[in-house]
């Protein structure tokens, strides 16, 4: 099973959606496809249309100061709709186990020995972190074979992601040497807006890892997530549908890659 971190420490940019739809875009292509949500606010959780999962929870498999009573597939949740999805719901309980978790010795690689359990169930599996530096995305990192940076196309947004790239040079150098990143991916995007194209230009100038596949604004997208679906099954025909399963193909290469 390979692991993908969608990851940035601002929030606002697009993970939980791209999670979302990217993995039901993989799902589509048939790949088996695990989707974990780390962040406490449970916003993936609720975009697949889970109301509540309190005590069967990612809460309840980490655990705090004590290791979880939970094994990852005691929580998992069918939310393909016929695709081969599957769902670790997060819960508010996160957040006081991971004050908790500070305190426990290889308190780092919590995710990566729970992930264990699962790892020849599933072709993918999709992390969609919290938006902060914490330890919860510490694991994701650390779990992590790679990590995908949604980041919106503002001047404003590039400081915060050129600290994002000094973290995951920092997490290579001391935890996961072989975490690579795939892309970062561009969300909200306006080309008619001069800023937009201002800051798309500023990224190609510094060389960075840009994703040819961009995703633009829509109001559809969040209507998606309230009616507890990815775009892709919601609206199969918008463009942003279809940019995510252009997105999907490009995963798919990699995941065929071989690489390790």
């Amino acid at each position: 099973m390979r692991v993908i971190a969608i990851a940035n420490h601002k929030g606002g940019v697009g993970k939980t959606a791209s999670t979302h739809a990217l993995g039901t875009a993989l799902g589509e292509l048939g790949q088996r496809v695990l989707l974990v949500d780390v962040d406490p606010q449970s916003s993936l959780t609720a975009a697949c249309g889970v109301d509540t999962a309190a005590n069967e929870s990612l809460a309840e498999v980490l655990g705090g100061v004590a290791p979880g009573q939970l094994s990852l597939p005691d929580v998992l949740l069918d939310v393909g709709d016929g695709l081969p999805i599957h769902l670790v719901p997060a819960d508010i309980a996160l957040a006081p186990n991971e004050l908790g978790m500070v305190q426990r010795y290889g308190r780092e690689s919590l995710l990566q020995s729970a992930l264990a359990a699962v790892s020849r169930t599933y072709d993918v599996c999709l992390i969609d972190c919290p938006p902060s530096l914490g330890l919860l995305t510490v694991n994701a990192l650390r779990a992590a074979t790679a990590v995908i940076i949604p980041t919106q196309p503002q001047i404003s947004d590039l400081r915060g992601l050129k600290l994002f790239l000094d973290t995951i040079v920092q997490i290579r150098q001391e935890i996961n040497p072989r975490l690579e990143i795939l892309g970062i991916l561009v969300t909200f995007l306006d080309s008619r807006l001069i800023h937009h194209q201002d800051a798309l230009a500023t990224m190609r100038g510094q060389g960075l890892p840009v994703f040819e596949v961009r995703i633009g604004r829509s109001v559809r997208v969040a209507e998606a997530a309230a009616a507890g679906e990815s775009i892709v099954i919601y609206d199969p025909s918008n463009p942003q549908a279809e940019n995510y399963r252009q997105l999907a193909k490009e995963i798919e290469k990699w995941l065929k890659s071989g690489q390790r």
